[in-house]
């Protein structure tokens, strides 16, 4: 069916079977700029102490190095190396907790606290040469180039506007002391990072916008398919059983009764049986019946009475019951063993027609 005539509205039940199967509008960009505003805040926040135990840090480990004799045994060689991780844990840890939070928080208010494993399951279509050669080269990979592009370009464009403003300040900065020189280079790349933030920010939000409207146009429904799942949802559940052993028992008779026009009737002999016609119109013969123990009987019985000829081909029979819906042509695959049984089947007939 055509896109164009997917007009209606998704409705829940859609909505909640597409949220089973983790398709949900969401952007990584928006989720990124959560991150990056996090920790841009996080540094922003505990800096000093950053600095201080950093540098506390250094000049410990200078301290000890400049005595090399105290390093001769494993237990001082130890307690840097756990001074180094100690100072580490107590500055990158709270940053690294809080972009952390901030990325959970960005991805359960996009798609809510209900996580879905379906798209981690293992999928065969995934490998398929075919449909990775349309991934890497098809409409899709071109646009996101194109966004991610237009990303780099956007951000780069406003961080290149917030840094040319400080060029100019460099070379006052010359006979400067070190910590102010580092507190005005701080202060600047601070500036400049928040510019970059706030754009990347704007990004994500117009990228979470528009896959939150391409998804919505994925999940639109026919009318068709909005009027076929209200019937379902408005019927008590003994009337819908009910109306689906109808159906069965419908489909049933109407297979039954194409029965006695088949050219053959290919059994297990006794588990299954498979009717097929071939009336030339198509490119391969078509099962117009099957079924299984009472049904495969069932068949054979109006097989007989109608003078269909009854072959006993039990590979054959698995493999038409198992691969070919009714209605449908044989598989290519199976063409040479139908053949087989049509000619004898035909053979046979000739005979009787001689010998009449």
């Amino acid at each position: 069916m055509a896109h164009d005539d997917k007009t209606e509205k998704a409705t829940p039940k859609r909505r909640q079977e597409a949220r089973k199967k983790g398709q949900v509008a969401k952007s990584i960009d928006l989720n990124g700029a959560f991150v990056l505003v996090a920790g841009l805040i996080a540094i922003s926040a505990v800096a000093p102490t950053v600095v201080s135990a950093a540098a506390g840090s250094m000049r410990d480990a200078f301290t000890r190095i400049a005595h090399p004799a105290q390093l001769t045994s494993g237990a001082s060689l130890n307690g840097l190396l756990h001074a180094v991780l100690d100072t580490l844990v107590a500055t990158v840890g709270p940053i690294a907790a809080i972009c952390l939070a901030a990325g959970v928080l960005a991805n359960v208010a996009q798609s809510g606290l209900r996580p879905s494993f379906a798209g981690v399951k293992p999928d065969v279509k995934r490998v398929n040469p075919v449909t990775g050669f349309k991934n890497i080269f098809g409409t899709r990979i071109v646009f996101e180039t194109g966004k991610a592009l237009a990303k780099v370009l956007v951000v780069g464009a406003v961080a290149a506007v917030a840094l040319l403003p400080q060029l100019t300040h460099i070379g006052a900065s010359v006979g400067t002391p070190p910590g102010a020189l580092a507190a005005l280079m701080g202060s600047s790349a601070t500036s400049i990072a928040q510019r970059a933030a706030i754009a990347y920010l704007l990004i994500g939000i117009i990228d979470f916008a528009w896959q939150r409207r391409r998804h919505e146009r994925q999940l639109r429904m026919t009318k068709q398919e909005v009027k076929d799942e209200h019937k379902q949802h408005s019927l008590p559940p003994e009337v819908r059983a009910a109306l689906r052993r109808r159906q069965m028992m419908a489909a049933r008779a109407r297979m039954m009764a194409a029965v006695p026009q088949a050219d053959v009737v290919v059994t297990n002999p006794t588990h299954f049986a498979v009717a097929l016609s071939y009336d030339g119109t198509r490119m391969a013969p078509e099962v117009v019946a099957k079924g299984q123990d009472l049904v495969a009987a069932q068949i054979r019985r109006i097989a007989d009475e109608n003078g269909v000829p009854v072959v006993s081909d039990p590979p054959l029979a698995r493999a038409l019951h198992g691969s070919v819906e009714i209605g449908h042509v044989i598989p290519e695959e199976l063409y040479q063993a139908v053949a087989q049984v049509l000619a004898f089947v035909y053979k046979m007939a000739g005979r009787r027609k001689v010998a009449g």
